[in-house]
């Protein structure tokens, strides 16, 4: 039996739908829900991703590497624009920017400049950048560093300008170094653990640096995928290059077996005169054997010396083949000639 509780008007609520005034009265008794109950959980925002936790703990290549003279000895250093291409690479080119925040001239004086001893100027510039990241959904990253330019010039406004980009890209290098190994932290290492390559052929200023053959990926700042619990920032931030697998040989500094090496050294031999010593130049150069080095059959020992050597001989054949092709196309050609000589000679 079912018993229905007359409403104030007196009349049955039995067997018709609810009024908005009843409505607002049963809302009004419920209980409020608990703040667990109103909203489901907030899940941490992300920080970097583990793509860009990757870029940033991974060794710097050698490639990038550029050397001056400084007082008696050479100095490694990264150029600025590269420091910049990989800021866009690995925080996107939305995820950083970066401000000057103060610029000073702190000397200026004339001096003589290159051995005509022509009359100049000296400037010294001081500045302070600051570089922020965004990192997912977390606070901005500020990062400040503090660097010096000197301009040299015969014009003292050029010898100004100069000075105060130095100062700029120096402090900008300061800051940006502190993201890790990418940005140059490695080069403060002696030993250089953190840098990969050959340590005997560091790139020298003024020559583009090596490219792979198929450029990278944007490490950007992907959606997590659906399903999955992003980690948050913090652990992102903890992850150091200690934590990280170590990275795999290069392939190109793979050392040579025994029978390569040997079969190298047969191959070379049966070259002609003229093209070994070609061939020799070439690799001497390329891998910078030194002019007291009798002959490169000890240096041939890793993978890279074999496949220079290989591409070497390859091109070589393509061009005795075009040359034979154009000598025999020449040789049909002349007797072509010929033979239509004769025939006109035969012609009454």
């Amino acid at each position: 039996m079912t018993v229905t509780t007359p409403s104030r008007n007196s009349r049955s609520t039995a067997g018709r739908p609810p009024t908005a005034l009843e409505l607002i009265r049963r809302a009004d008794a419920a209980p409020e829900p608990s703040p667990s109950e109103a909203s489901p959980p907030q899940q941490p925002s992300p920080g970097f991703s583990p793509e860009q936790v990757a870029a940033l703990a991974a060794p710097l290549d050698r490639a990038n590497v550029r050397q001056r003279e400084q007082g008696r000895g050479k100095v490694n250093y990264l150029e600025g624009w590269q420091l910049i291409a990989e800021a866009n690479r690995i925080f996107g080119f939305d995820g950083w920017q970066r401000q000057t925040i103060t610029v000073r001239c702190v000397a200026q004086a004339e001096r003589t400049i290159g051995r005509d001893q022509k009359p100049g100027w000296g400037v010294t510039y001081t500045a302070r950048v600051r570089v922020t990241v965004t990192a997912g959904g977390l606070p901005a990253l500020v990062r400040e560093g503090t660097g010096a330019g000197h301009g040299i010039d015969t014009d003292l406004g050029q010898a100004h300008e100069s000075a105060i980009k130095e100062a700029e890209t120096d402090a900008m290098k300061r800051a940006l170094m502190t993201f890790g190994n990418p940005f140059g932290l490695a080069l403060y290492d002696k030993q250089q653990r953190e840098v990969t390559g050959a340590s005997s052929a560091p790139t020298s200023a003024g020559r583009p640096a090596a490219r792979p053959a198929t450029a990278p990926q944007p490490t950007g700042r992907p959606q997590p995928a659906q399903g999955t619990t992003p980690s948050t920032g913090a652990q992102h931030r903890a992850a150091s290059p200690a934590t990280q697998a170590p990275a795999a040989p290069e392939p190109a500094q793979a050392p040579l077996p025994a029978d390569t090496i040997q079969q190298l050294h047969s191959t070379l031999r049966s070259l002609p005169r003229p093209l070994l010593d070609s061939l020799t130049q070439g690799f001497r150069r390329r891998f910078q054997v030194p002019d007291s080095a009798v002959t490169i059959a000890d240096r041939i020992t890793l993978q890279c010396h074999h496949d220079w050597i290989e591409a070497f001989l390859v091109s070589h054949r393509e061009v005795r083949s075009a040359d034979q092709h154009r000598e025999v196309r020449s040789a049909e050609q002349h007797r072509e000639v010929r033979s239509a000589d004769h025939s006109a000679d035969r012609t009454p």
